[in-house]
């Protein structure tokens, strides 16, 4: 009897037919890498109300326990991403010495340029000189900080924008941007990168000052090589295809990476895939198409507030959504694909890709985490290990972390 997960052996058979090559797919499988947000262990909510949750961290320090856990389920996501203050320690050195302990690192550094209250106006692209020196200080102390950590990237969003027409001059502003923004680049350690995200609306509901791609494309393109654009999913409005976006950056070698979420919400505090997930599937298909070379520094980081969800098990969750993503991208037929392109068979190239999206990949994925050392059914392992009921004992006292 083969100790495989239920249904491998009958899914290999499968693909093997339609000429997938599995052992191609299971090792792209496990060279995968996702990035958690720190932010996402914490306590967090809606404009309305933060729902607390008993076993919420109270430092830095235990969110990296957190998501040690994560990784141990998945064995895709040893890297965790530091929000600025939100995860400020007084000793750097000592939090990256605590992640190694754990089998993590710390991945990208991102600023907080918008809960001041002098950044009502605006941070770096403030009317006020002294208010953009604040922000470009704290950019700066970012870049600091990614050097002590090891960080290999700086992920940037503003808030900056306006509510008023007339309020101020939106070419004055970019200017401001740009003006900042080449301080930090040139603070940035040697072998780091400015992620430039990008949003259409909100908080600044007039215009905001890097609403589209194309924004963040001619920004990133004026201050360099290490300067690229960050998609999150979340940030489009509905409708927008994100896929073409990917492609046409993919293209450029702007793509610097994503936040990956779901954008129900019309931001970033849903699971990603949860409502959309053909979309995710269509995004890594563009990934796999452009092929390695180019696909080699994009970094995937998830950025998700867990709201009402458990912490913990929501992230693993999130993560096997892009695992299974992945996977189904991974067992398109492109040779098929391709000829059906030039073929001009519009529902013959439709097809290969609802077959590929239909596959039920989630044996593979199981027996990619088992070759990992991870657990076969995360959430299932997770809820048996009596990890979330041991915090909720332990972690009595002190502040809970949140979005402060």
């Amino acid at each position: 009897m083969s100790d495989h997960p239920a249904g491998y052996d009958h899914l290999v058979d499968s693909l093997s037919s339609r000429g997938v090559d599995i052992a191609a797919v299971e090792r792209a499988l496990r060279d995968q890498r996702i990035e958690t947000p720190s932010w996402g262990y914490g306590n967090s909510g809606t404009r309305f109300k933060v729902f607390p949750q008993p076993g919420v961290p109270r430092d830095p320090f235990e969110k990296f326990e957190d998501a040690a856990q994560v990784q141990r389920h998945t064995g895709i996501c040893p890297a965790v991403a530091l929000h600025i203050p939100w995860d400020k320690v007084d000793d750097y050195g000592a939090l990256r010495a605590h992640a190694e302990s754990l089998g993590m690192s710390i991945g990208a550094i991102n600023p907080n340029l918008f809960q001041d209250d002098v950044y009502k106006l605006g941070s770096v692209t403030h009317p006020d000189p002294e208010v953009r020196q604040q922000a470009t200080d704290h950019l700066v102390e970012c870049c600091e900080i990614a050097r002590e950590t090891g960080s290999s990237a700086i992920s940037l969003w503003l808030a900056d924008g306006t509510n008023y027409p007339g309020q101020d001059s939106m070419v004055e502003r970019r200017h401001r941007l740009r003006e900042c923004l080449e301080t930090a680049y040139a603070a940035m350690p040697d072998g780091c990168r400015l992620l430039v995200e990008y949003k259409f609306y909100e908080p600044a509901f007039y215009h905001t000052d890097l609403m589209d791609w194309g924004a963040a494309l001619t920004m990133c393109q004026r201050l360099g090589d290490r300067a690229q654009v960050l998609v999150d999913l979340g940030h489009h409005a509905q409708g927008v295809n994100v896929e073409q976006i990917v492609a046409y950056l993919l293209d450029d070698g702007k793509l610097g990476g994503f936040h990956f979420n779901a954008r129900k919400y019309g931001d970033d505090d849903l699971i990603v895939g949860s409502t959309n997930p053909f979309e995710l599937f269509l995004i890594f298909t563009e990934l796999v198409s452009a092929g390695p070379e180019r696909t080699k520094d994009v970094a995937y980081m998830i950025d998700q507030s867990f709201n009402i969800e458990p912490k913990i098990e929501g992230m693993i969750i999130s993560v096997m959504a892009l695992q299974e993503a992945y996977a189904r991208a991974l067992v398109v037929d492109y040779d098929a694909l391709a000829t059906a392109r030039r073929e001009g068979d519009v529902l013959g190239a439709y097809s290969l890709l609802q077959d590929a999206y239909q596959t039920d990949v989630r044996p593979l994925c199981a027996k990619v985490r088992q070759d990992l050392g991870a657990s076969a059914d995360p959430v299932a392992a997770f809820r048996a290990s009596g990890y979330q009921s041991r915090i909720a004992e332990e972690r009595v006292g002190g502040n809970q972390m949140g979005w402060t």
